[in-house]
């Protein structure tokens, strides 16, 4: 949509969604509302509901006024991999599978955006990004978040958003997360990173600590939440373009505020491998 209001010939919009529009909107929050007949079910994965977003993007954003209509569209990577952050990801995905590539540049957030169910004046959050649950709580009376932002869905639990699956923005080598004391952590890492083989997404500030023929994917400094939330996916994807490598490891992220859409993604593009170091 290029504005929140355009939602409304297409879903069943709610005070609620207005308050979270003034608030967000244009930006990285997706609502889901209930569909009105006008959405065919193919649209929606044959459930009977809508997602509705306004990017802030000023090349969305024209886009989406030039078609004058809403524009319906996945993301803009093959099923599974980590999600493209700019032009040259998606041509690395759909090149040739896709009759334009539009560049507008890097993502700013470099994370998808955050998604909300509204349940009259309550949510469900499906899938954390830029807009945090203590965001959310400032603008809804009550926010419940879905227990599979955190772990694995059920067997026979249905998908109700992307990122719901159990291994979801992986890279091809497999990726283990790391929890614990600090200090074991990063011994752990120093250690790790003189195999063969070996790839580490590691703090700027760990970078000194590690072997010179260390193969390393950055993702910034450890208390910057934002720009490891920009460089993630980015960091992912020059893994599975470095030659030879067969295993990962990376920092498990923390549940709390921006750091909860860290831990969302990371937790699924590691298939919920997480190793404890003491």
């Amino acid at each position: 949509m290029a504005n929140p209001e355009d939602a409304e010939p297409y879903a069943v919009t709610s005070d609620a969604y207005y308050r979270l529009a003034r608030r967000f909107m244009p930006g990285p929050l997706t609502v889901i509302l209930p569909k009105k007949d006008t959405i065919p079910l193919s649209v929606t994965g044959g459930l009977d509901s809508v997602a509705v977003r306004c990017p802030a993007h000023p090349v969305a954003r024209a886009l989406i006024r030039a078609a004058g209509v809403p524009i319906a569209a996945p993301s803009a990577n093959r099923s599974g991999k980590p999600s493209p952050t700019c032009a040259a990801h998606v041509i690395e995905d759909l090149l040739g599978r896709v009759d334009m590539i539009l560049d507008g540049g890097d993502c700013e957030v470099g994370l998808e955006s955050t998604i909300v169910k509204l349940e009259g004046d309550s949510g469900i959050l499906l899938r954390p990004g830029a807009v945090t649950p203590d965001d959310l709580k400032e603008v809804l009376s009550t926010l419940t978040v879905s227990k599979a932002v955190m772990a694995a869905l059920g067997e026979g639990e249905r998908v109700l958003s992307p990122g719901m699956k159990y291994r979801h923005y992986a890279p091809s080598a497999p990726l283990t997360l790391l929890e614990g004391n600090e200090d074991a952590v990063r011994a752990f890492l120093v250690e790790k990173a003189k195999e063969v083989g070996v790839g580490i997404l590691c703090f700027e500030e760990e970078i000194p600590l590690m072997p010179k023929n260390a193969t390393l994917f950055p993702v910034g400094k450890s208390a910057d939440l934002e720009a490891q939330a920009h460089r993630l996916f980015a960091a992912l994807r020059d893994a599975d373009n470095a030659s030879n490598i067969r295993q990962l490891y990376a920092h498990l992220p923390s549940k709390t505020g921006l750091g909860l859409a860290l831990y969302n993604r990371a937790i699924r593009a590691a298939a919920h491998t997480v190793l404890h170091i003491d």
